[in-house]
């Protein structure tokens, strides 16, 4: 067996394409990175230029209660359908999915820039998940497919570059058009940069497609949809419209159960099953798995809500609220750059998301500390800390996984990873805003002068969380709800920490397999190099 040493940037040593083949030179695998980055733009860009227009947006349309579901409406379809993407992508090659996947991102856009009521805005949230559930999965199986294990690390340290690029340009930009322009715009602006993602992948992006005689588990990807469903209306209902101990809440959860012990008895009887029940056998999938459930919890289930700290606590504007978020999105662009290039020069990865769960549950911790009068010093500590523990782990799950299971269920592993993430954004997400909720309708009758009484309206306004009517209020009343939410956030971060040790356990349980130097279908578990194999398989060139 031969092998090569890297010493400049054209350099093809180590970069081979997933199905075999001739290997593309670093300068060609940038270019083609140049059409997935387009693609994890708009996927990112959509999960956090929602969080600043949140207040705006209810404020503007209605909906009282419902503003945690404009985030859950999109996490939920794009959790169901990703799962789906990595199966056909499987079959059938990832280009021609990645692409749809971008045109349903932009219709679901278009429709909710359109929407003129919150449950249009959330239907049409849901349209523009059954895209964005493809763009991030696909992005990260098509890495899989044109560059080893070894040297994934440094350009997946890229990739979640380009995710904390948009976590910082995304509450920046949605401040900016809800400021200056209308929160509709937030949506408007996916459509130009999704147009140029399809032509640049129609021009840059030559993958070969697999004719394969197949069958497609839609009653799967059914049943884990309305499996997840059913637990998001617990979390979302439950202690609030309805008593934890209700009947409502009871049947929703024994349906969800239900609902689950269907799926997995399909999965186990299906000839292709969306999600092959045999990838839990591999320790490496299931420990992935189970921390990217927890990370997603974590990451999108309470960091959403920290610009709304900081325009109803703190009075920001839309746009001063993103600024606010930058050390957040800075620890996690340090953290994944940096992990990505260690990772690649030493092939060793489980310290990271050890790391990684750890910091982020302090950091989890120090954000319940946060008081109307915290100094932006001591908050900009507080995001940054917990930025760079998610972005130590973030990225480097999927590559473990990658590296942990054979070639060709290389898409639908790093499909179900980006499904447990996102399925635990979605529950995170109504979890914690359920939380919110529920301790404000606590804290307000508590904290409001005696002599105020605490209308519908009031009660209505206050937990929309609208900073134009809480401003409105008369200066008594406006500190006792400014206390309130404070109060109400001190549980909320407090709830996620055992979340976050839960995480840091199952991270020391990940198994550590050194990184393979290629990845032809017929690596073998130590990770020699098949030179047969390749020259057997087609070819991966960008032209």
């Amino acid at each position: 067996m031969t092998q090569t040493n890297s010493s400049s940037n054209d350099s093809r040593a180590g970069l081979a394409p997933g199905a075999g083949g001739v290997p593309l030179t670093h300068k060609q695998i940038l270019v083609v990175f140049s059409a997935l980055m387009l693609g994890m733009l708009l996927a990112a860009l959509d999960q956090t230029i929602v969080a600043t227009a949140l207040p705006t947006i209810v404020g503007d349309l209605g909906g009282l209660n419902h503003l945690s579901w404009v985030v859950t409406a999109y996490l939920l379809t794009s959790t169901a359908v990703t799962p789906l993407y990595g199966k056909i992508s499987d079959l059938f090659g990832r280009k021609t999915l990645f692409q749809i996947a971008i045109v349903l991102f932009l219709i679901g856009s278009i429709l909710s820039g359109l929407s003129q009521n919150m449950g249009e805005l959330i239907a049409f949230r849901a349209v523009q998940g059954l895209g964005g559930g493809g763009l991030f999965a696909m992005v990260m199986a098509i890495i899989g497919d044109i560059v080893p294990p070894r040297d994934r690390g440094k350009y997946q340290g890229l990739i979640g570059a380009v995710f904390a690029a948009a976590s910082v340009l995304g509450p920046l930009a949605g401040g900016f058009f809800t400021d200056s322009l209308s929160w509709r715009w937030i949506f408007y602006i996916n459509v130009p940069i999704g147009i140029v993602a399809l032509i640049v992948t129609s021009v840059v992006l030559k993958l070969p497609v697999r004719k394969t005689q197949h069958h497609i588990d839609f009653l799967g990807s059914a049943l884990v949809a309305a499996a997840v469903t059913g637990v998001l209306l617990i979390t979302v209902w439950g202690g609030t419209t309805y008593a934890w101990t209700s009947a409502t809440i009871i049947g929703l959860a024994i349906g969800s159960v239900a609902l689950v012990a269907a799926f997995i008895y399909v999965e186990a009887h299906s000839s292709e099953p969306v999600l092959p029940l045999r990838l839990f056998k591999n320790q490496i999938f299931t420990i992935s798995s189970i921390v990217g459930l927890l990370v997603g919890f974590l990451l999108f289930g309470s960091i959403i809500f920290l610009p709304e700290y900081q325009q109803i606590v703190r009075g920001a504007s839309a746009v001063k609220s993103g600024l606010m978020l930058i050390p957040l999105t800075l620890g996690v662009v340090l953290a994944s750059i940096g992990s990505g290039a260690l990772i690649s020069r030493s092939g060793k990865y489980k310290l990271y998301p050890i790391l990684g769960t750890g910091l982020a549950s302090i950091g989890l911790y120090t954000l319940s500390f946060l008081k109307i009068d915290t100094s932006f010093a001591i908050q900009s500590g507080m995001m940054f800390l917990t930025g760079f523990g998610v972005g130590l782990c973030m990225q480097v799950i999927v590559l473990a996984t990658q590296n942990g299971v054979e070639y060709k269920e290389l898409g639908t592993a790093t499909s179900a990873i980006s499904f447990f993430r996102t399925m635990g954004g979605a529950i995170g997400t109504s979890f914690f805003g359920s939380i919110l909720v529920n301790r404000l309708a606590y804290n307000m009758p508590r904290l409001l002068p005696k002599s105020v009484h605490v209308s519908q309206s009031m009660e209505s306004g206050a937990i929309s969380g609208s900073p134009t009517y809480l401003n409105s209020l008369p200066a008594p009343i406006h500190n006792a709800l400014l206390q309130a939410f404070v109060n109400s956030m001190h549980v909320m971060f407090l709830a996620a920490v055992p979340f976050g040790i839960l995480a840091f356990i199952f991270s020391f349980k990940l198994p550590e397999k050194i990184l393979k130097r290629s990845h032809g279908r017929h690596d073998g578990d130590g990770g020699a190099e098949d030179l047969e194999a390749v020259a057997e398989s087609p070819i991966f060139m960008v032209e």
